[in-house]
């Protein structure tokens, strides 16, 4: 019966275990997390418009809120003219700022 020289035994398999799980709490914290965050960012933002709010759209599109239905948000984009678009296009708040346009 052959015995390993000393030394050279297997090693422990939770010795093996070790990177597989740093490797799954480096990919929770850099990946996972952060677009659960902003997943749950996103969700209130489209829970909370109101009419008023002026929005930005996936599309570019700037407008103010006139209407809210349960999947249809009606944006005034300009004057006289209305647009409907799905509430998920909704990709954030316009923060009108009027101090850099009294600037120039």
């Amino acid at each position: 019966m052959m015995t390993p020289p000393q030394g050279q035994g297997q090693a422990s398999p939770w010795i093996q275990l070790v990177p597989l799980v740093f490797f799954f709490i480096v990919i929770y914290f850099l990946l996972i997390r952060p677009a659960q965050t902003r997943q749950k960012q996103v969700k209130a933002l489209l829970e909370g418009l109101k009419p008023g709010d002026r929005v930005v759209t996936s599309g570019g599109l700037i407008g103010t809120i006139v209407g809210l239905e349960r999947d249809i948000v009606q944006l005034r984009i300009a004057d006289k003219l209305k647009v409907d678009v799905t509430r998920s296009s909704v990709v954030g708040l316009h923060e009108h700022s009027s101090s850099s346009a009294s600037e120039s």
